[in-house]
This record gives C-alpha cells, structure tokens and sequence, in this order.
C-alpha cells in the first residue's frame, strides 16, 4: 500500500456518518485527536473508510509492534482460533499460555526463575503487580512518578501522574501512594546535566517521602517506566534508575518495571531495562507483545510471585488466541523487528534532529529506537510549553497523510510500527517539515 494517498477532504463521508454514529451511542470519554475512521492496515500503513491512505506513526498507541496484520501474526491467530477461542486458564491448562511463560522465563531481564501472570490490557498487569506487591512484602505503600500513567483502572490510577482528567471525579483513589519527580533531563529542576549528575532528582524520595510521609519499611514498591510514556517520552540517565534500583535493595522494597509501552522491542531493545542495565523484581508488559490482541503480562521473580490459588485470577487473560499472537510476535521481534527499531529509530531520530536546526519550535529531541519525543516550546530560552500548537502540528500531519499522538502536555509521540522503513521514515519527516512550518508561520 502507498501513502499518503488522500482522495477526499477529512474527513469523508463515510468516516462522518461514522463518527455521528459514534457521539450517540459511544461513550463521550473516548479521546480522539483526529477524525480518523479505521477500515484496513498493511505494515506501517493505514487506510480509512473513505479510501484515504495514511503513514501510520502511532500504532494504535505503540500496540501493532509488528505492523498492521503481519502475515505470521494472522496465521498465528487464525490456526488457533479454529483449533479453540476460550477456556480460561484460571481453571483449565492449554499449552499456548504454558509456551509463552516459558517464553518470558527465557527472556526477561529478571534475575532467577520468572512466573508470569496473564490478563488482558497493561492495566490488568498493574494491578496485579499491585496485589502481587503488597501479597509479597506485607506492606501496603507504594512510591510512583509525577508524569506516569500506569493505567485508568482505580488502583493503577492511583500510580497514574499524567493528566488531571484522568483523577478528576473518581476520588478517594487508592491510599499510600506516594510520587516523586522522574528526571526530566530537559527541564532538570536542579540545572544539572544528564553526563555530571548523580540523580539528584531522586534525593526526594529519601529526604522527604521517606522521611516526612511513609516509613521505607512499610512502602511496598517503587513502580517505574524505564522511559516515561505519556508523560512526554523522558529518558532517563542510567544513573537514576541504578539509583532507584539501589534504593529499593536497601529497603527490601520491590522494583517494579512498567515497560507496557516502552518494551517489546520498542526502543532497539527488546525491553527499555537493558538500556540502563536494570534487573527489577517485576515487569508489566502489553500493547505491542501480541501485535493488536488483547493481552497483559505481569512477570516476577519464582519467590515473589509465591501467591496461593485462587488469590488472583482472570476469567480471559493469556486468551489462546492472543497468546498465539504473542509467540509469534516474539519471533518476528526476534528475527529482525528490534533491530530494525534500533537502526530505522536511530534514522528517524537523526532526521528529527536535523529538523530542530530548522526550526526553533522544537525545544528537545529524545528516546530510543521508534520510541521518540519531540517537545515544542515557544520559546528555547524559558522553555514555555508549545501546548496549542504541539496539537496544531498533529493535527496538521493528519491532514498531510501521517498519524502522530501527543505525549505530555506538549511533545510529538514517534511510536510507529517496528517495521518502518528509512523510506518510510523519510515520508514522515517531510510531513512533519510542512507541518511545523505551517505552524509556526500561523504565530506570526
């Protein structure tokens, strides 16, 4: 499939009587940027009911790793589904789920022998790592991140830093929760650099939370995103979440590791973890495991992950179906997908780079593999946040052919399909070229 290729105005026809369809009957707490309606996907391109084709840079929120409807992926799922779809591994055993523990056994960057736990979204695979936590240590506490989003359900909202709206209304929320600042190297309220500092950021967490507001002996965990998501595509020094890693040893508290979006190949890796040499007690794993199927991972430790039957269960997490997708995701992953997110990322990231040279509205170029922030500001002194105009250039790129999602307040979210090409790449780097141009030339 070519792109961009768009033969109407957007949105069409077809995709307006959609969305009409969609304000009566959906609900309103959906948020959606652009008025994009789905019909098909090839790869890393997207085309809507209208016909319109699309450079797809979002991935469905960094879930289709292995690009829209992979040949294997689809093979994978449909000689599972006409064998059986459902029959709960709470209570039955089918050895789809058995393999990819295994898998994981195999794979994650988790010292000794590793249990998993399925469910079926990242939020499902917080909370468990919520309960396993508190069931493993006996403590109840729990120290998050400003700019976190863990997930929406009211245990995982309650680590959730994000977004306001995303509190807003559903209060109390869970009790001892504790967050502390992520190193935002960007805006290091410290002034320091990412090569001098020694995580600084973190001597809050030991010099006013543990100090003034919870006991370390009764924290349970230190929940983590080894690159922040929505909270603007941060990417820590190495040092911070070593530190973190030492702090949470000395205490006997767990280190939880939420690569829901940032692992999976993602970031040129196949988990954020080995970028910074981490070796957490826990991992919370989704969007891109099994290529668009439902599913949530909690991996821990064999010893913490000791809980008894009947302690924690789900009726259809580790689905027959989207465990077949994942163990064929991992192969494609394994084959050539985290490579080629590395090297394709590493291009993009050069482009994007090139492009702030050109114009002063981007303030800061950062991740790792196709996990890429661009943040906006109006000004590269005061580092003010672009807000309106970071929502401009999305939204300008949508009209241009290319799917983009913001990230944070104010940065452009690069998380395309780990099977972009340079060719692709350089198609989005026009758009983007043409997007802020209009953008910045409407300020004027």
């Amino acid at each position: 499939m070519t792109c961009p290729e768009l033969k109407t105005p957007l949105p069409g026809p077809k995709a307006r009587a959609i969305i009409e369809r969609d304000s009566k009957h959906v609900s309103p707490s959906y948020t959606r940027s652009y008025p994009f309606v789905m019909a098909r996907g090839e790869g890393a391109v997207v085309e809507d009911v209208d016909g319109n084709r699309f450079l797809d840079c979002a991935a469905g929120i960094a879930v289709t790793s292995t690009g829209h409807s992979h040949p294997e992926v689809v093979k994978a799922i449909t000689d599972q589904a006409q064998k059986f779809l459902h029959m709960s591994g709470t209570d039955f055993y089918y050895e789809p789920q058995v393999r990819l523990a295994e898998e994981l056994d195999a794979m994650v960057p988790i010292d000794g022998d590793v249990r998993s736990f399925f469910g079926n979204s990242g939020a499902e695979a917080v909370e468990a790592a919520i309960k396993l936590a508190r069931h493993s240590t006996r403590r109840q506490n729990f120290i998050a991140f400003l700019g976190a989003f863990h997930g929406r359900t009211m245990g995982s909202v309650s680590l959730t830093a994000s977004k306001a709206i995303q509190r807003r209304g559903f209060g109390p929320v869970m009790p001892g929760v504790h967050h502390a600042p992520y190193a935002d190297c960007y805006r290091c309220p410290l002034k320091l650099k990412p090569d001098s500092c020694e995580a600084e950021c973190l001597d809050y967490i030991e010099n006013k939370i543990l100090v003034h507001l919870v006991s370390p002996d009764e924290v349970a965990a230190i929940i983590v995103e080894p690159i922040q998501g929505e909270g603007g595509y941060l990417v820590p020094p190495a040092q911070f979440l070593q530190r973190l890693s030492a702090l949470t040893k000395q205490h006997g508290m767990l280190l939880v590791a939420d690569e829901v979006q940032c692992g999976m190949g993602r970031t040129g890796r196949m988990f954020a973890c080995e970028h910074f040499g981490l070796r957490p007690d826990v991992i919370t794993l989704a969007k891109g495991i099994a290529s668009g199927m439902p599913l949530g991972i909690t991996a821990a430790r064999a010893e913490v992950m000791a809980w008894p039957p009947g302690a924690h269960a789900s009726t259809f997490g580790g689905n027959p179906v989207s465990c077949a997708a994942a163990l064929a995701t991992i192969k494609l992953l394994r084959e050539s997908l985290v490579a080629n997110a590395e090297t394709v990322g590493a291009y993009l990231k050069e482009g994007l780079q090139d492009l702030a040279t050109r114009h002063r509205i981007i303030g800061d170029v950062r991740g790792k593999g196709l996990m890429i922030g661009v943040e906006l500001v109006r000004n590269r002194e005061t580092k003010e946040r672009a807000v309106t105009e970071r929502d401009a250039v999305v939204d300008a790129c949508f009209r241009r052919g290319l799917l983009l999602l913001g990230a944070g307040l104010n940065t452009l979210r690069f998380s395309p399909p780990l099977i972009l090409t340079t060719d692709q790449a350089d198609i989005a780097l026009r758009i983007v070229d043409g997007a802020l141009t209009e953008v910045e030339h409407q300020r004027r």
